[in-house]
């Protein structure tokens, strides 16, 4: 990790940023160095599929026990992780549940993509908190210093309750709002002094 890591931390998109797949979102970065970063969009739910279909098309459950699981995951949805590999899955969750293919990326969160810990999760025996994403948001070695120098993005503290937390639709502004700045004060021009 680099002195100047943002791992761990938050990227809070400026309004009209100029890309629609990152418009409003909250980004938590897992990895981040010289070569590059990797994070995880927290707050873009996907309408289809449900958690438990995707389950079952990864043959984690059966097609009853999808049936069983849907009241159960109703409350999981799937997360639009980021434009990269979006037919991979990757699951950020709380650190009580860890196997040799964890990574822990602070003390509050750690990043597992294997079919290990979904199987836990359909069987209740998972972390008690995670969020499940498909695809990722990654950036080339300098690519995200550029855009956070251009006031594409904007940098502050990770909160575990807004990554695990519900209410997809009031993230950004809570994350804002936590940072003193409301959304819509902010103008999309940017400059430098």
């Amino acid at each position: 990790m680099t002195q100047s890591s943002l791992e761990g931390r938050f990227l809070v998109a400026m309004p009209r940023m100029g890309d629609a797949r990152f418009e409003n979102t909250v980004v938590f970065v897992c990895a981040h160095s010289d070569e590059g970063a990797m994070g995880f969009v927290v707050n873009r739910p996907l309408a289809e599929p449900g958690m438990a279909d995707f389950m079952a098309k990864l043959g984690i459950v059966t097609d009853s026990e999808r049936t069983i699981l849907r009241d159960s995951l109703k409350a999981k949805s799937l997360h639009m992780g980021g434009p990269v590999e979006p037919g991979r899955g990757f699951v950020l969750h709380s650190p009580d549940f860890h196997t040799q293919s964890t990574i822990d990326v602070n003390a509050e969160v750690c990043l597992t993509a294997t079919l290990e810990i979904l199987r836990a999760i359909a069987t209740n025996k998972g972390p008690d908190r995670h969020l499940v994403a498909l695809g990722y948001s990654g950036w080339s070695a300098g690519q995200l210093e550029e855009e956070i120098a251009s006031n594409g993005w904007l940098v502050t503290q990770a909160d575990p309750e807004i990554i695990f937390g519900g209410h997809n639709d009031t993230k950004y502004n809570r994350v804002m709002g936590a940072m003193g700045i409301d959304p819509a004060l902010l103008s999309a021009d940017t400059g430098h002094a």
